[in-house]
């Protein structure tokens, strides 16, 4: 089980200087509702190193990339679901619209992101390969998509034909 901390906690446990021998992979995301899609990819990043930390936007920052009705689940219960995930290490908030500024901080070895995310729009690319780390693009899971599972949803009859539950 992965551990939540802060920016200031991870620089400490995971810093060029302190890292060792470990290989810190690094990804980031809303993960604003947790879906197959996003554990296949947490898991494929794991496996690319020793150590995954997984830096996650903000509600501010939700908010202003997806719109006033996003994030579905406040922060604080994001990251806690992203920690109990048997692949993750480490679990990380940021303020800004990218995490340019932690991968700064952090440089891990591995830097992932899905591959609707082209080349040249991975954030901390630059920093990272400076340091003689590498870039992955981590194919998606087909069928999986927050926005879409979300309208699916919202076309669901509002009548309950099921009893609600306390």
């Amino acid at each position: 089980m992965g551990r939540i901390v802060s920016r200031e906690e991870l620089t400490a446990l995971l810093g060029r200087a302190k890292r060792g021998s470990r290989r810190v992979v690094f990804t980031n995301g809303c993960f604003d509702l947790l879906h197959p899609g996003h554990i296949r990819i947490l898991e494929e990043a794991r496996s690319l190193g020793d150590v995954l930390v997984v830096g996650v936007n903000r509600d501010a920052t939700v908010r202003k990339a997806k719109g006033d009705s996003r994030p579905v689940f406040p922060e604080d219960e994001r990251t806690e679901l992203l920690a109990a995930l048997e692949a993750v290490d480490f679990v990380v908030l940021f303020s800004e619209p990218t995490p340019r500024e932690l991968v700064a901080e952090l440089l891990p070895d591995v830097l992932v992101k899905g591959a609707d995310w082209g080349p040249t729009e991975i954030v901390g690319r630059e920093e990272v390969e400076a340091v003689g780390g590498r870039v992955v693009s981590i194919p998606l899971e087909l069928g999986y998509s927050t926005t879409n599972i979300l309208e699916k949803i919202c076309k669901l009859p509002q009548e309950r034909p099921y009893p609600a539950t306390r």
